[in-house]
């Protein structure tokens, strides 16, 4: 068997109708799952590319929206992608603001979790969670508290669930994105001065790739990781190590 195959597998994906989470439901399709492909945004483009796939409506802004999402087929492989961001002087970060973003990004991920490890566990089956977390898990950034707080809440939320359901076959780990060239950079890789400070400060000499991400995030899902649980693993180009 290959270990990376995710053949006969299912895959469930948070935020798959574009940039990151587009690029991961392809790549999980092209490894052989099955792709539930989940957003609130419209999901054609990220379905005409897979060749076994569905679309499911699910707008996380309701944490508890997925409760009932693992009801209708067994789902083995869950990545939590959606997420958003908010930008403000802390000083001036409004309580909206802070709970919209921990709500999706945190909040939402717990209990959407909870709810796949519960259909996994009842089946008696083995399952796979990959979060998106990103470089501020363990940086501090500037003038997002609210979505720095999240993240670095999450990873500690990736290893305490790997700490409980490794022994019931579930493996928990995540994927910390470094600069990516995503809707999300456009303005940072539009602005000619920043964006050359960014790259000045990756290694690898690029901005990251969606594909990048999704890749690593086959390998979390496949046989080749079994014994990897509660990871953090960046795909940076090098930034922290800098």
């Amino acid at each position: 068997m290959n270990p990376f195959s995710l053949q006969g597998r299912t895959a469930l994906v948070t935020g798959g109708n574009t940039g990151i989470g587009q690029a991961i439901a392809w790549a999980m399709g092209a490894a052989g799952a099955r792709v539930i492909c989940a957003a609130r945004s419209d999901l054609t483009e990220t379905l005409a590319g897979l060749a076994d796939a569905r679309g499911l409506s699910l707008d996380l802004a309701d944490p508890m929206a997925a409760a009932g999402a693992f009801a209708d087929e067994p789902v083995d492989i869950l990545v939590n992608n959606a997420g958003i961001i908010r930008r403000a002087d802390a000083l001036d970060f409004a309580e909206e603001d802070w709970d919209a973003v921990v709500d999706l990004n945190l909040k939402a991920v717990f209990f959407t979790t909870q709810a796949f490890a519960r259909a996994v566990v009842a089946r008696q089956a083995a399952g796979a969670v990959v979060n998106i977390a990103s470089l501020l898990s363990f940086q501090g950034g500037i003038r997002v508290p609210s979505y720095a707080a999240a993240k670095h809440g999450l990873a500690g939320l990736t290893k305490a669930l790997a700490n409980e359901w490794a022994g019931r076959g579930i493996n928990v780990n995540a994927i910390a994105p470094g600069y990516i060239e995503t809707n999300n950079t456009t303005a940072l890789r539009d602005d000619a001065r920043r964006s050359q400070e960014i790259l000045a400060r990756i290694p690898a000499g690029r901005w990251g790739r969606p594909e990048d991400i999704a890749q690593t995030a086959v390998f979390l899902a496949a046989p080749a990781s079994a014994y990897l649980h509660g990871a953090v693993i960046p795909v940076d180009g090098g930034w922290l190590a800098r």
